[in-house]
């Protein structure tokens, strides 16, 4: 195949088969750089590389809408979960009954360390000052 010939072929591989530099340089077995070399003296070579960016713009766009629906679905079963949680936690808080020790912790588990030696939680040394004397100091754990 002759030089000229060889120049058509990448062109129509390009502009009319819609090749990428890559699957040409394959197809013609020579380097990339060639290619894009050969593609790029084309006139028609800006207005085609500017809608190839447009095209991959677009499918960007479209598996971004598909990712976010997809996030969107799984969010709001988490958000039901964590919606029945704390309901289920307002009323054993809003109950007329005192709430036990371990409900107590479970609903404030920042504030307690474990201490696995004795199997309890203790309150943390900052909110000993700050804390109510209704608010439970240890919590058993057996």
């Amino acid at each position: 195949m002759d030089k000229y010939t060889r120049n058509q072929k990448i062109c129509e591989l390009y502009f009319i088969e819609k090749m990428t530099f890559s699957e040409i340089a394959t197809e013609v077995n020579i380097s990339i750089s060639q290619v894009s070399r050969i593609v790029g003296k084309r006139e028609e070579y800006n207005k085609e590389k500017n809608r190839r960016k447009e095209e991959t713009k677009e499918r960007h766009k479209m598996s971004k809408r598909r990712f976010k629906a997809k996030n969107r679905s799984t969010q709001v079963n988490e958000k039901a979960i964590l919606d029945y949680i704390h309901n289920q936690d307002c009323r054993e808080l809003s109950g007329r009954q005192t709430i036990n020790n371990r409900a107590f912790r479970k609903c404030n588990s920042s504030i307690y360390d474990y201490y696995e030696q004795t199997n309890e939680y203790r309150l943390k040394e900052e909110f000993k000052d700050k804390t109510s004397y209704a608010v439970p100091k240890k919590v058993k754990m057996s």
